[in-house]
C-alpha cells in the first residue's frame, strides 16, 4: 500500500521532493499553455479537418438557439480571467514559501488531467463531435469534483483557478454542450427542460456557499449564469429562461457577498487585532 501511495499522482503528500516539484511544473506550464493555444486559435478559425460541420467555437455557439446558450463576450472574459490566474498558481511552483510549493504540487495532478480534458473537448466541440465533447466534460467533472472535496480548503491562490473557476465552468459547460446535443434543441419540449434544468445551477451554487462558505464557486456561477441570461434576452425577449438566469445570478451574488463580506472583513479586523498586539505598551510609562 505504501508503494501504492508512492506512485499514485493524485494522493495526498505533505511533502514533495525537489524533483516532484520540476516534474509537475513542467508537466502543468505544457498542458496549461496547450489549454490556452487550442482555446484562443479555436476562437478565431475554425478546423479545417473532420468529416462533421467545422465551426469556431463561438459560432457553434450561436448556430444553436439553445436555452443554455451563452454571451461569448462575458464567457470570454471568463476564461481570460482564469487563464491568468492559472498563470499566477503556476509562478508558485517556484515560490520560496516551502507551503506554497507543497500546496500547489498537491493539486498539481487533477490539474494537468482538466487542462487535457479541456483540450480534448475543444478539438472535439468545435468538429461538432457533442456527444464525446460531453464526455470529456462528465469525465473533467468527476476530476474536479474529486479535487475539490479532497482538497476544499486551500489558499485562494489556489482554489480559485485550480478547483472553483474550472469546476463552475464544466458544470454549466455540460448543460451548454448537452442541450446542442439534443437533437432539435430549438423547440419548445427542449426549451422547457432547459427552464427546469437551469435550476440546477442556483441549487449547485448554494451547496458550496452553505456548505463550504465558497463565495468563489458561488461568484464564477453568478457570472456564468449572467453569460446564459445575456444571451437568452438578446435571442428573445419574451421569454422565461432569461430572466430565470438573471434571478440565479442575482441570489447568487447576494449569497456570495453574505459570506464573502463577513470573511473579508474578519481577516481585516483580526489582522488589525494582530498588529495592535505586537505594538509597543507606550502609554504603561
Amino acid at each position: 500500500m505504501e508503494r501504492l501511495h508512492h506512485i499514485n499522482p493524485f494522493a495526498k503528500r505533505d511533502s514533495h521532493s525537489k524533483n516532484t516539484v520540476v516534474t509537475w511544473y513542467v508537466l502543468t506550464t505544457i498542458t496549461w499553455l496547450l489549454s490556452i493555444v487550442v482555446s484562443i486559435y479555436y476562437t478565431f478559425e475554425k478546423p479545417h479537418d473532420g468529416v462533421w460541420p467545422r465551426r469556431k467555437i463561438w459560432h457553434q455557439n450561436d448556430r444553436f438557439h439553445t436555452a443554455f446558450r451563452l454571451n461569448s463576450i462575458i464567457a470570454s472574459i471568463y476564461w481570460i480571467v482564469l487563464f491568468v490566474l492559472q498563470g499566477g498558481y503556476i509562478a508558485h511552483l517556484f515560490s520560496g514559501t516551502v507551503e506554497h510549493v507543497n500546496a500547489a504540487c498537491s493539486v498539481g495532478s487533477h490539474f494537468i488531467v482538466n487542462n487535457l480534458f479541456h483540450f480534448a473537448f475543444v478539438m472535439l466541440f468545435v468538429r461538432s463531435y457533442f456527444g464525446w465533447a460531453e464526455l470529456f466534460l462528465i469525465l473533467n467533472f468527476f476530476n474536479l469534483s474529486s479535487l475539490y472535496f479532497r482538497h476544499p480548503g486551500y489558499v485562494r491562490f489556489i482554489h480559485t483557478p485550480v478547483v472553483s473557476g474550472p469546476l463552475a465552468w464544466t458544470f454549466v459547460a455540460i448543460y451548454w454542450n448537452g442541450a446542442i446535443m439534443v437533437p432539435h434543441p430549438d423547440t419548445l419540449v427542449a426549451r422547457i427542460f432547459g427552464n427546469i434544468f437551469i435550476w440546477s445551477i442556483l441549487v449547485y451554487g448554494l451547496f458550496f456557499i452553505i456548505v463550504y462558505k465558497d463565495y468563489t464557486m458561488g461568484f464564477n456561477l453568478s457570472v456564468l449564469s449572467a453569460a446564459i441570461g445575456v444571451s437568452q434576452f438578446l435571442r428573445q425577449v419574451i421569454a422565461f429562461q432569461w430572466i430565470f438566469a438573471f434571478v440565479i445570478m442575482a441570489i447568487l451574488f447576494v449569497a456570495t457577498l453574505v459570506i464573502a463580506v463577513p470573511a473579508a472583513t474578519g481577516r481585516f479586523a483580526r489582522a488589525r487585532q494582530s498588529d495592535t498586539e505586537r505594538a509597543p505598551l507606550l502609554g504603561e510609562n
